[in-house]
């Protein structure tokens, strides 16, 4: 299996890619070209998913939504020009002891 950041980067850089690049058919591309409010309908609609995935206590459905929220929340972060490096150091400073 491939490193698990390796393809949460690889998926970034895709959609990196159709904001750069557009290609016609993209549902990534749709998403930007909506606007942030589309992709913060998405985000939300996909947290609403999990959480319903969760309260059926359905495995398999709640993995599928979770990527799909993941996915959701990386067109909002190149939408708003964040990275994974970002994330990692915002992480970083929570975890580490007070």
């Amino acid at each position: 299996m491939q490193n698990t950041f390796d393809i949460f980067q690889e998926v970034y850089d895709v959609i990196v890619n159709r904001k750069e690049n557009p290609k016609e058919g993209s549902y990534t591309n749709y998403l930007f070209s909506k606007g942030l409010d589309k992709i913060l309908k998405k985000v939300g609609e996909e947290a609403s998913e999990v959480i319903i995935g969760a309260k059926n206590e359905n495995k398999d459905e709640i993995q599928y939504e979770i990527a799909d929220l993941v996915y959701h929340l990386m067109v909002l972060m190149v939408h708003q020009g964040l990275t994974w490096e970002d994330i990692s150091k915002e992480l970083e400073k929570r975890s580490s002891p007070k």
